[in-house]
């Protein structure tokens, strides 16, 4: 079947599902919002016990990083991030979730072979390139300060 471009990308458009972009907008927006509130949650509690805002801020993270690693042993972040999609990525769950996931899947191989050289699969870019990013802009600011 010999088809023209213009064919072609009108049998794709035909096909193709419907974008459902605005509702899934809405969705990570409200789960992602869901998620952060949470966390500003446990940050509000922990200072209502006493603790100083520098002690609250890296205990509520480690809190959030400890929930998502637990939801996605559960099962339950997966579930969560299917209809939030962004919404679960870019909160520090997400980063959990990253990291848990693969050791979840290959922890049956073993905790060197699987686990261990499987929990940074998908995490292990974004740590790389977010800190040769946070060395490029730091010599630029060290450079923009000579100036």
């Amino acid at each position: 079947m010999n088809m023209t471009n213009e064919e072609y990308n009108a049998y794709v458009s035909a096909k193709a599902p419907k974008s459902k972009l605005w509702l899934n907008c809405l969705k990570a927006f409200c789960i992602g919002g869901g998620i952060c509130t949470v966390a500003q949650g446990f940050f509000e509690l922990y200072t209502y016990f006493g603790m100083s805002r520098d002690s609250a801020a890296p205990l509520t993270t480690v809190t959030m990083i400890f929930i998502g690693a637990l939801l996605t042993g559960l099962n339950i972040y997966p579930k969560i991030a299917r209809h939030g999609g962004a919404g679960t990525l870019v909160p520090v769950t997400g980063f959990a979730n990253a990291v848990t996931a693969p050791a979840l899947e290959a922890k049956t191989e073993g905790f060197i072979t699987g686990t261990g050289t499987k929990i940074f699969t998908i995490a292990g870019p974004v740590i790389l390139y977010g800190t040769f990013t946070s060395v490029i802009c730091g010599i630029i600011y060290y450079l923009w300060g000579l100036v």
